[in-house]
């Protein structure tokens, strides 16, 4: 057999080649530059890649191109609007991230380039996760997206939480990813392809064999473990506690905005068939992932311990709008949304956790946050938006993203699981609104660390929460967009 060489289009990887690629000239500085200039450098080049990923990102809107197809074959890679989505949200993420890391990195003595190339690289796995079309690329982009961030955990060495955080996080990320690759094996099984289009085309054919519905279990227990969602969850406390506060922003939203771009892209476009079995098995993650997220998270003195529960709890929230996806396509729409409101408003939260951790580990109790509200005014408006908004309370990002996902749930007639999300946000305002009660009705001596690249951040994830609380329609209905000619131009491909 000839072989053929795929048909490369270099447009679709744009974003990845800005992104991937600042981090390894990064890379290349650290060997040729002494190390002071290669520290003041790498914050301004991974800047310039970010901002690159994000303007080629959003060049390709509507643009539908795909690549790596051999013989008229369905593409590898795709560039729908989709993806693009995903990859901006990513490419926001990654810009913030460094805004919070400046001056935490150097205040913290953690100041080394490998920080930049690790994230860059993390970065370019989150987006190839969305962009992905194959599941032996999707397993390749969740490598990509998972082996940095297993460093990046243990980047406060020789600090000993800090390593038990990154021992944790690869053993436990070890079992997952070969949870995942058996349930691409058992598709493959039964489908005879890897490729999302030429599973649905299989599947669709006849009966639904048992080996796929054990492949699409498999691949969602795997895809719990990257979305932090009960009872996959074992991982995030203790990791979100133990690694550096920058690196907990960072893997808090990426991991997850990664994970649930390849996981809607494959339960929708490879795995309609089984739709009403998925949609059961997702509706009880849900619940599950809701209630281990919301109580527990009560119960926690410290604020990143706190922050990683609630984190959880807001992948049940998304999960809701993918169980209701099956039977209302806005369900994918509500779940973008969500996406995008939750980067904002919990990089913004983290960031005032960055500035108040003067020094590592130290100022990350609820407790030193009594007094802010007297003491630091702008901050503490900020703070206590960010924790109206992942309480879901008007008129903040939050509140419009839990209004769009209860609304699909209920046309999509799973009431019973809407009720379980509308009585966890009502738990879960005891524990967000206890952080505003410490800063106003306290008093405290707790300094904070600002700078204008830390004001910056928080800055502008307050105006964008606000932005999506009072104009949500305007943004729901680019994310409608955003997936009705892709998951048609995905299906057809």
């Amino acid at each position: 057999m000839d072989f053929q060489a795929p048909a490369i289009d270099f447009m679709v990887l744009q974003p990845l080649l800005w992104v991937a690629g600042a981090g390894m000239l990064i890379m290349l500085l650290d060997l040729l530059f002494a190390a002071d200039r290669v520290r003041r450098a790498a914050p301004i080049v991974a800047m310039i890649g970010l901002f690159g990923g994000l303007i080629t990102s959003v060049a390709l809107w509507n643009s539908n191109r795909a690549a790596f197809s051999v013989a008229g074959g369905p593409p590898m890679v795709l560039a729908d609007n989709f993806a693009v989505a995903f990859n901006v949200i990513l490419a926001i993420t990654g810009i913030l991230t460094v805004l919070l890391s400046v001056d935490y990195l150097r205040r913290t003595g953690h100041d080394r380039p490998e920080f930049y190339i690790l994230m860059l690289l993390s970065l370019s796995g989150m987006m190839l996760m969305g962009m992905a079309n194959d599941l032996i690329l999707i397993f390749l982009a969740l490598e990509l997206l998972s082996i940095p961030l297993y460093i990046m955990a243990g980047l406060a060495w020789p600090r000993p939480d800090s390593e038990e955080s990154a021992m944790k996080y690869f053993v436990l990320g070890a079992f997952s990813s070969a949870i995942f690759v058996f349930g691409i094996a058992l598709t493959y099984g039964a489908a005879g392809t890897t490729s999302l289009p030429g599973i649905v085309a299989a599947l669709g054919a006849g009966g639904i064999p048992l080996l796929a519905v054990a492949g699409a279990a498999l691949i969602l227990t795997g895809f719990g473990f990257k979305i932090a969602a009960a009872p996959f969850h074992m991982w995030t406390p203790d990791v979100y506690e133990g690694a550096p506060t920058v690196v907990t922003a960072f893997m808090s939203v990426g991991s997850k905005v990664g994970g649930f771009a390849a996981l809607l892209r494959i339960l929708l476009v490879a795995l309609p068939a089984l739709g009403e079995t998925w949609t059961t098995a997702v509706a009880v993650l849900a619940t599950l992932t809701l209630l281990v997220g919301n109580l527990l998270a009560i119960v926690q003195p410290n604020i990143k311990r706190m922050l990683g529960y609630s984190s959880i709890a807001h992948a049940g929230y998304i999960l809701i709008a993918v169980a209701a996806s099956a039977r209302n396509p806005d369900g994918i729409s509500a779940a973008l949304f969500y996406l995008f409101a939750y980067a904002f408003t919990n990089l913004g939260a983290f960031a005032v956790v960055v500035a108040l951790e003067m020094r590592e580990q130290e100022g990350v109790l609820l407790d030193d946050y009594k007094g802010l509200g007297k003491r630091y005014p702008w901050i503490a408006i900020c703070m206590a938006f960010f924790m109206l908004s992942l309480t879901g309370i008007p008129p903040t990002g939050g509140f419009a993203a839990k209004f769009f996902v209860f609304r699909t749930a209920i046309e999509a007639d799973l009431l019973w699981l809407t009720l379980v999300g509308v009585v966890t946000s009502v738990i879960s305002g005891y524990y967000y609104l206890r952080v505003v009660f410490l800063m106003y009705m306290y008093d405290g001596e707790r300094e904070m660390a600002l700078r204008p690249a830390l004001i910056a951040a928080v800055t502008v994830a307050a105006v964008a929460t606000l932005l999506l609380g009072l104009m949500p329609g305007v943004w729901f209905d680019l994310a409608r967009q955003a997936i009705i000619s892709s998951v048609q131009a995905v299906a057809g491909g």
